[in-house]
């Protein structure tokens, strides 16, 4: 099974400024990666080629790396995984940027399973907080923020452990002084 999946976001920013973002990833001061919502991105040395780590149980190494303009990352995990996944930049007809994200597999057994019931709907939920925070980063604000699914709550409760719901993403706190996630 082949996967080509695409998210972007247009931004009214200098391409300049959303490269920066990129520059960011896995640094203590990401201003890219949603790092308050899923597990931190961690490199066993600076972003650059060769560079190997991931996120959680997904793993990868540095196959490409344009400081400014864009990143490329080849899967070494979950096992299935065969592709890789990338960050760019590019300048639109109206000389706005667009992020995008592109990730391009071709799945194996066991991912031609794993990936349509776990990873895909948790990999769309944290691009879209990926691109909220670019965005947020960029202008101070996000026009129509992304809200997790009631699917990827379950999942990320039950690969947690905490309750399975909540009403809505807002920050919150329940009557206790432990926050529901």
């Amino acid at each position: 099974m082949r996967v080509w999946n695409r998210h972007h976001r247009i931004i009214d920013v200098a391409p300049e400024r959303a490269g920066g973002l990129i520059d960011t990833l896995s640094t203590d001061g990401d201003r890219l990666w949603p790092v308050e919502e899923w597990p931190a991105l961690r490199f066993d040395r600076p972003l650059g080629v060769g560079a190997d780590g991931g996120h959680g149980p997904v793993r990868y190494h540095v196959e490409s790396y344009e400081p400014g303009r864009s990143v490329r990352f080849r899967f070494t995990a979950p096992r299935g995984f065969d592709g890789f996944h990338e960050f760019t930049l590019r300048t639109t007809e109206t000389g706005e940027t667009e992020l995008a994200h592109l990730m391009v597999l071709r799945l194996r057994h066991p991912a031609w399973f794993t990936y349509p019931l776990l990873w895909r709907p948790m990999h769309d939920a944290l691009l879209e907080d990926c691109l909220d925070r670019a965005e947020r980063e960029l202008t101070g604000t996000v026009g129509k923020p992304a809200r997790w699914s009631p699917y990827v709550r379950l999942l990320r409760s039950l690969i947690s452990g905490r309750r399975p719901f909540r009403l809505s993403r807002n920050k919150v706190p329940p009557m206790s002084t432990t926050a529901i996630r």
